[in-house]
């Protein structure tokens, strides 16, 4: 091989080991931001970290609202089941959404979820959620999906924070890239539903 045909090979190489890690990086940087921004609470997502209800409960309240959206390529409705509550400050707090499968076909969902406003992120624990877990819904079924939280009283003593008297938590729906969960949903047999 020539002197040229070798520098050829060896730009290829290299070419092909920048795109070859760049694919990568993109496919790692969406669960690493997730993971960072659940450990620190940037972009309104709720602490992960202290999964334990607080000790602390507190006379002072706060509202926290519920917020639901659906990706137009889902055809599911997906709403919460309450709008608005009051919580005292510590106390662990149990709410409700409910999804359901518009269309005629078993569909996978996934859902993302933030907090508003954002500096109010880290304050706000989950202990129990449904997000980034695949649903699936059979045509025509709904679920009731719960949410477990609480909200941390160290927020009315930071200068950032101590002015929020509302939060609010939003999920989107989306459809999961994958929908190989649909074949390990077992659907009920033909002969049963006609009594036999």
């Amino acid at each position: 091989m020539s002197n040229l045909g070798r520098k050829n090979a060896r730009t290829a190489t290299v070419l092909f080991s920048l795109v070859a890690g760049m694919v990568g990086l993109s496919y790692a940087s969406v669960p690493l931001y997730q993971w960072l921004c659940q450990v620190t609470g940037w972009g309104g997502t709720p602490s992960t970290e202290n999964v334990v209800a607080s000790d602390e409960i507190s006379d002072e309240t706060i509202n926290v609202r519920f917020d639901s959206n659906v990706s137009p390529m889902l055809p599911w409705k997906f709403e919460p089941m309450q709008r608005e509550v009051t919580v005292r400050l510590g106390e662990e707090k149990l709410a409700f959404y409910r999804a359901t499968n518009t269309s005629d076909k078993p569909i996978v969902g996934t859902s993302t979820f933030n907090v508003t406003p954002f500096k109010a992120g880290p304050f706000f624990v989950k202990m129990e959620c449904f997000c980034f877990t695949e649903q699936v819904l059979m045509p025509g079924e709904s679920i009731e999906m719960p949410v477990s939280f609480y909200v941390d009283p160290d927020i009315y003593e930071e200068a950032n924070t101590k002015e929020v008297r509302a939060i609010t938590l939003s999920y989107t729906f989306y459809e999961a890239k994958s929908q190989a969960k649909v074949s390990e949903v077992k659907t009920p047999d033909a002969s049963q539903d006609n009594g036999g």
